[in-house]
């Protein structure tokens, strides 16, 4: 079978991309999951490894209490002259007209080693992204919060970077509106035959998202849009299987061709729930007589990509715990340290924090979900002594939707198993009561296909079935987004994940001795 989109798979949105050599990186969003940023590696744009998180201390990103899907807002990774630049913001609050949402540089001369502590570089805006313009200088760009009379997206501002000084120098210019498509986000400048072109992420984040592209002579403007306006979008094609297509990136290969990558979702129905969030796709493009950029066969993107080569999809892994936590985990809001997760005898520890509603000090690692079918299972040791000690394996979505296989006590002192299930702050316990257990080790599992969550234990002899089918697609930026909330941010993606909670504040640890990751067949 021929390659097929999406290229990286699974909640991996805002895709920026370079070419250094022969390689290829592209870095993605990862907003309040730590360590912060994604960047994969590919030697032929069909095949990436998640090689690198270069946001990995507090001195970088503090998202402590920092709202769902705020924190790392669509980074910019660029290169230049043997160094790398990578700009992102750290969003601190997303309800109501205030945005607040400081825009950060970090640099480093290794992408696979340790990274610069941030240069500040502004605040009236996100979606920043650095160009290194032809000239030597270079330009910081940004989309426009206008908090005025409801009408929030201001446009696209530029302003000069001074790299000695570190720091940003003369004015900010405005230096486009945006089309009529409106919700106007997601800058990124490049130069080519004597224009600048600038491609800007238009319609929204959901199913009205598109790629627009415009040019000037001037970097400073007037900027004309392309005669064929959006370059890439789904929005008139409601029975596409990838949907939400937008925020594109440009790069080229050594033998020139032009390829855009962009986020996409892949909806379980039409214009349905998007369960794994907004995932990385590819499309080949060119320039034509009247320079200007087209998708080579269609604006609308395809799941077939222009490729000859074979390409590995399936992500299954059985992650064990004897050196080291695998990259392929992260954290809410805060590094992995030692202070709660621990690799004990080949064991991952986690010390019991708090509820999975906190935004601050949870006791979580998670593992996202990168098809519509797959199985995940461990085995845990755990010995709570009150029933507000709790830990085993959860689907998570942010912290108020999660649905929660967990081991604590009972009324009786009894340790027990049972499911939690948390939709828009509702919570509920789907079994009338817990099902109590024998001492010693148990096994989890969960099987997430497509919209059925359904929930196994076992300790010494087969799989059991643990309460009803559960409706996974509550872990969806659709379902958060729907009417009654469609003010919330919700742009993430479902995770599986091991937690630990102690609302006693006695920190009781829960041990978990695999994690066993499977991607099946639908």
């Amino acid at each position: 079978m021929n390659p097929q989109n999406p290229i990286i798979r699974g909640f991996n949105p805002d895709p920026s991309i370079i070419r250094v050599g022969d390689d290829y990186y592209i870095a993605t969003s990862t907003f309040e999951w730590f360590p912060g940023v994604q960047i994969h590696h590919s030697k032929d744009l069909v095949n990436w490894e998640l090689v690198a998180h270069p946001l990995n201390r507090t001195s970088q990103l503090d998202m402590i209490g920092v709202p769902d899907s705020c924190g790392v807002w669509a980074p910019c990774l660029s290169y230049d002259n043997g160094t790398f630049y990578l700009v992102y913001s750290n969003v601190k609050s997303f309800d109501g007209v205030w945005k607040d949402t400081p825009n950060y540089l970090i640099t480093t001369n290794d992408i696979l080693g340790d990274w610069s502590d941030p240069t500040y570089l502004a605040s009236y805006g996100f979606d920043g992204s650095l160009f290194h313009a032809p000239d030597g200088k270079k330009w910081f760009l940004g989309m426009l919060v206008d908090h005025r009379k409801g009408k929030f997206f201001g446009g696209i501002v530029v302003q000069e970077f001074d790299l000695e000084k570190q720091k940003l120098i003369g004015k900010a210019h405005h230096i486009f509106e945006g089309t009529d498509l409106g919700k106007t986000e997601g800058p990124h400048l490049y130069y080519r035959s004597g224009f600048y072109y600038l491609i800007t992420a238009e319609g929204g984040t959901e199913y009205g998202h598109a790629i627009s592209l415009a040019r000037s002579k001037d970097i400073l403007g007037p900027y004309e849009v392309h005669p064929d306006n959006p370059i890439i979008s789904a929005k008139d094609s409601p029975e596409n299987a990838l949907q939400k297509s937008g925020h594109g990136d440009l790069v080229e290969t050594a033998n020139g061709r032009i390829f855009c990558t962009y986020l996409v979702g892949r909806p379980l129905s039409t214009l349905g729930r998007c369960t794994l969030g907004r995932e990385t796709a590819i499309t080949e493009m060119e320039w034509r007589a009247d320079n200007w950029l087209y998708a080579k066969k269609s604006r609308i993107p395809s799941l077939d990509i222009p490729f000859s080569i074979e390409q590995k999809q399936d992500n299954s892994k059985h992650y064990t715990f004897e050196n080291r936590i695998d990259i392929n985990f992260q954290a809410l809001r805060r590094p992995i340290e030692d202070s709660w997760a621990q690799i004990i005898g080949k064991r991952l520890r986690l010390i019991g924090q708090e509820s999975l509603s906190s935004l601050h000090f949870q006791s979580l690692l998670a593992h996202r979900v990168q098809s519509h079918h797959v199985e995940v299972d461990t085995k845990l040791e755990f010995e709570p002594k009150s029933f507000q000690q709790i830990a085993g394996i959860v689907c998570y979505y942010n912290s108020y939707h999660w649905i929660y296989l967990n081991v604590s006590t009972n009324e009786l002192g009894i340790r027990a198993l049972n499911i939690s299930l948390c939709d828009k702050h509702l919570i509920s316990e789907p079994l009338e009561k817990g099902i109590e257990i024998e001492d010693g080790a148990i096994e989890l599992k969960v099987s997430f296909n497509r919209d059925k969550i359904q929930f196994f234990y076992r300790q010494s002899d087969d799989w059991h079935t643990i309460g009803p089918a559960l409706d996974g697609s509550i872990l969806s930026d659709d379902y958060v987004r729907d009417e009654e909330n469609r003010y919330r941010p919700a742009f993430t993606g479902a995770f599986i994940g091991l937690c630990c909670q102690d609302l006693t504040g006695g920190q009781i640890p829960a041990d978990f001795e695999y994690f066993n990751y499977q991607e099946l067949k639908e």
